[in-house]
């Protein structure tokens, strides 16, 4: 129901030839890159917290890592990932196919400045075989303009 959702929201922004549905899963980093053919780090990992009882999720490059002390200094408190059976619930889509569209109600989305460094990334589509390819400005517009922040790490040599 995820990707059937997503579909019609890109149908709706006039984008759906961007969403792109592999015979193979794209559910992590690695798989993702090699099924679309770009860089692990062009793929847009959408990573789900509880944050005081109030679910987020942070978009951020595929080679970045959420930085403990960053998160903390943004949030105010330590970062707590959603356990993967509450994903699905708690934000709207199941675990390997999270994304920054058709959250959950009350789920806020944040952009982070990892993701500045490509003109074009690859978040998931609502599925794990799913993705879409989007330039930033359209992320950004797409998804009502959420809150770019920097609470991440690129390890070198990712």
């Amino acid at each position: 129901m995820s990707l059937e959702n997503v579909k019609e929201f890109m149908k709706s922004c006039n984008l759906e030839d961007r969403l792109m549905v592999f015979e193979l899963s794209t559910a992590t980093v690695p798989l993702a890159a090699k099924a679309i053919g770009c860089s692990e780090s062009q793929i847009t990992k959408s990573l789900a917290f509880n944050v005081n009882d109030k679910y987020i999720v942070i978009a951020v490059s595929g080679d970045a890592k959420i930085d403990n002390k960053k998160f903390k200094d943004y949030f105010l408190v330590k970062a707590k990932m959603v356990k993967f059976e509450e994903v699905e619930e708690a934000i709207g889509h199941k675990a390997g196919g999270v994304c920054p569209f058709c959250l959950n109600e009350g789920v806020t989305l944040y952009l982070d400045e990892s993701l500045k460094k490509h003109t074009h990334v690859y978040p998931a589509a609502g599925s794990a075989n799913s993705c879409v390819r989007l330039s930033l400005d359209e992320l950004q517009s797409i998804t009502n303009n959420p809150t770019w922040i920097d609470v991440c790490k690129v390890e070198e040599n990712a």
